[in-house]
């Protein structure tokens, strides 16, 4: 069994093609298949380089590490090789005509009523007519003679499909310019390379009975591959998931500090009944059954990818987030905050609190209140009895208890009104921070 992921590198990636990236790389690991990693960089005009690194940059932060890589412009002898046998067979037949001239055909075949397909009359073209146009300056490009038949497939998630080839036009597989459109290197490609399954979102349904009469051509036997068409991914608002969406792209969602296997996770049971779990990367693949995908659309939540991140979080351990947590943090301070936090990128501003300067917010009616705080604060040694000891004193002093106690000393002292538990937070900080912040606050 062999997968592959191939991405354009003309923008970034984002959920919606990381989503076939988890679920092809999911299914070959969990078959013991390959995956393979194929760049698919025709598109010379619009692709970078840049976008090239942050693909692979991307998928090794997910951990979907693949097992062979292959770029497309490496290939270009062997689709020349593969265009040269189509044209040869009389499959491939040049056409001379317009973008304004189709546009008139179009919407004359509208007016009479016809589905507005291509209607093959560059193939009643004689080889006097073609040196004609050749001679006026005239260059061909290349369309693909589809059969007059339909290709069916038994789809993993759609179930029967059948497209009907006699209802669509037939695609231009050649530029003028001489160079391959994606519609034909892809299948040169999976037959190549030995894909067995071809997993893709269901926009590519149409394509698949296209490139099955292509692959047909090229002497491959009907159930050569096996397909899987995975439903849409919307975003929030019931619209398309696009590269123009920067705030869904991977390395947008890193910098924010979602945790890689929340996403894959996530994205792995978006779109069944099977809730998302902050599991392990071999526990991912092995609960990942692509029967329990919905042939309906799905929609990205970030609210739930939020809170399975959170989820996530709570359970790492010190060692799991040494080598991101702020110089200098110690395991009590990462027991102390990661159970109020939604995002690794949260952590900095705790490490502040705890370290650096806060501005609390004002509280005029409360500088009494502060001043009894200070005079009732516990000398060291602190340990996590102090915030007991000293909330007794204070009650005690003050006659006050609940919100109306702790609220002002939590706002003085983080200057948020959420947060660890005080009982951890005050070891952490210091008497002198703390008598310095009451100080403050009292002034303010």
């Amino acid at each position: 069994m062999k997968l592959r992921f191939a991405p354009s590198p003309t923008g970034s990636l984002h959920v919606g093609n990381a989503r076939l990236a988890v679920a092809n790389f999911l299914f070959a690991r969990r078959s013991n298949g390959t995956f393979l990693l194929r760049i698919d960089d025709t598109d010379t005009q619009r692709g970078k380089k840049e976008y090239e690194d942050g693909i692979r940059r991307d998928l090794t932060w997910l951990g979907l590490l693949w097992d062979e890589e292959a770029r497309q412009t490496e290939r270009l002898e062997r689709y020349a090789e593969v265009i040269e046998h189509l044209k040869a067979t009389g499959r491939l037949y040049p056409c001379f005509e317009s973008e304004l001239e189709l546009k008139y055909k179009r919407e004359q075949r509208l007016r009479a009523g016809k589905p507005p397909i291509y209607d093959r009359a560059m193939l009643k073209m004689t080889d006097e007519q073609r040196a004609r146009a050749e001679a006026n300056g005239k260059v061909p490009y290349w369309r693909f003679k589809l059969s007059d038949s339909q290709r069916q497939w038994r789809d993993l998630v759609m179930g029967d499909c059948t497209v009907k080839l006699t209802a669509i036009s037939d695609p231009v597989l050649v530029r003028a310019d001489g160079s391959v459109l994606y519609t034909l290197a892809s299948i040169i490609d999976d037959i190549d390379m030995g894909v067995t399954h071809i997993m893709r979102g269901e926009d590519h349904v149409t394509n698949t009975g296209v490139q099955l009469d292509i692959a047909e051509a090229l002497g491959a036997k009907p159930g050569h591959f096996t397909f899987a068409h995975l439903p849409l991914l919307l975003g929030e608002d019931g619209g398309k998931l696009s590269k123009r969406l920067g705030g869904l792209a991977l390395s947008t969602l890193r910098h924010d500090g979602i945790e890689p296997r929340a996403l894959v996770g996530y994205l792995a049971r978006l779109g069944t009944s099977d809730d998302p779990q902050p599991a392990q990367m071999d526990e991912i693949i092995a609960s990942y059954d692509i029967s329990h995908v919905s042939k309906s659309a799905a929609r990205f939540d970030p609210t739930q990818l939020l809170a399975l991140n959170r989820r996530l979080l709570h359970t790492l351990s010190y060692q799991d987030v040494k080598e991101r947590l702020p110089q200098g943090a110690t395991e009590a301070f990462w027991l102390a905050v990661r159970g109020n936090i939604d995002l690794m990128s949260e952590v900095s501003h705790w490490w502040d609190v705890i370290n650096g300067h806060v501005v609390p917010p004002t509280q005029p009616e409360e500088r009494e209140f502060l001043s009894q705080a200070q005079q009732c604060l516990p000398e060291d040694p602190w340990d996590e009895t102090t915030w007991k000891n000293w909330i007794a004193a204070l009650k005690t002093e003050t006659g006050r208890k609940g919100k109306k106690l702790f609220m002002p000393l939590r706002l003085a002292l983080t200057g948020e009104d959420a947060g660890p538990e005080l009982a951890v937070l005050l070891p952490l900080m210091g008497r002198a921070r703390v008598m310095q912040r009451l100080e403050e606050a009292r002034k303010s």
